[in-house]
């Protein structure tokens, strides 16, 4: 991975730390003025995004360690099983927040300095926006699995806020029972949010392949090649921020050993221009033979 790529990731890590730990503590105060369920609800999110932060921090840390002799495909897949676990926490915290919401909305209770948890609210919005940007520029640039995940978190803290904004407004009008209620909506989302995670973390380790429309891109710049003559048996998938495609190329019985091997190069280079970060291998195969060996393919 290129320096710049790396040293983008890492600086994402640490701003998720920063800000998390920031939202932490104003709505730590905010809630112990209120008493709010949403406050408390939106607070418990932050926590879990710390959490989430921290595990990712680690996660990327040992998956930019470059491949060793032990590990030759490198270390990517330690941000998908960062992103397992996430998963797993974050759904059982959901679970207590609905217990929670449940509660108080058996029992109301009154909603105590709801405007400084306004402002508060306010806050959180504005530092979010700014960290959201700022991942949205290092997955453009990285298309980090990682911090993705990591932006799914703040992206929904955004809705979040907002909602306990309205909870917290509603409450000044004495409309206190709407406080348990988004709380627990809150709590419903964050749990749907959870699945997104999941799915991606699971592509990852199980080796999914990649999506049809990508596939169908990468036969198309290797049969736009003037001597390739067909493309069978391609496998792809991703680990981390590196992905991994290799297939056979068909090319005419004639070409000589250094010929193909240039055919191969060239079309690699190609590949490389679309899908930087790759690691491409490339099986040459003269079409005379395409056919009468026994290969696994899926296509």
């Amino acid at each position: 991975m290129p320096a710049e790529s790396a040293s983008l990731i890492r600086w994402a890590t640490y701003a998720s730390v920063s800000v998390a730990v920031f939202l932490i503590t104003v709505k730590l105060i905010a809630w112990g003025r209120s008493d709010s369920v949403s406050l408390l609800a939106t607070l418990v999110d932050s926590v879990l995004d710390a959490f989430a932060s921290i595990i990712n921090l680690i996660a990327v840390r040992h998956a930019l360690t470059p491949a060793d002799k032990e590990h030759r495909f490198g270390h990517g897949k330690a941000e998908a099983l960062a992103g397992l676990s996430q998963s797993l926490f974050i759904a059982g915290s959901s679970l207590f927040l609905l217990l929670e919401a449940a509660q108080a909305f058996v029992n109301p209770a009154e909603i105590k300095h709801a405007f400084s948890g306004i402002a508060v609210m306010a806050i959180s919005i504005v530092a979010t926006l700014g960290l959201v940007s700022f991942q949205h520029y290092v997955i453009k640039k990285t298309r980090s699995v990682a911090i993705r995940a990591d932006a799914l978190h703040y992206k929904s803290d955004i809705l979040v806020n907002c909602a306990v904004i309205l909870a917290l407004w509603l409450s000044t009008m004495g409309l206190n029972i709407f406080d348990p209620i988004i709380g627990g909506l809150i709590a419903c989302y964050i749990l749907y949010s959870v699945w997104s995670i999941v799915s991606i973390s699971l592509d990852q380790l199980m080796d999914r392949e990649l999506s049809d429309e990508v596939r169908t891109k990468i036969k198309q710049l290797v049969l736009a090649h003037p001597q390739s003559s067909g493309i069978h048996d391609l496998r792809t998938r991703h680990s981390g921020t590196m992905t991994f495609i290799q297939f056979h190329l068909e090319i005419e019985d004639d070409l000589t050993l250094v010929q193909a091997h240039n055919v191969s190069d060239e079309i690699e280079l190609e590949l490389l221009k679309i899908y930087p970060d790759s690691e491409i291998i490339i099986h040459i195969d003269p079409k005379s033979v395409v056919g009468k060996e026994t290969v696994a393919t899926f296509e």
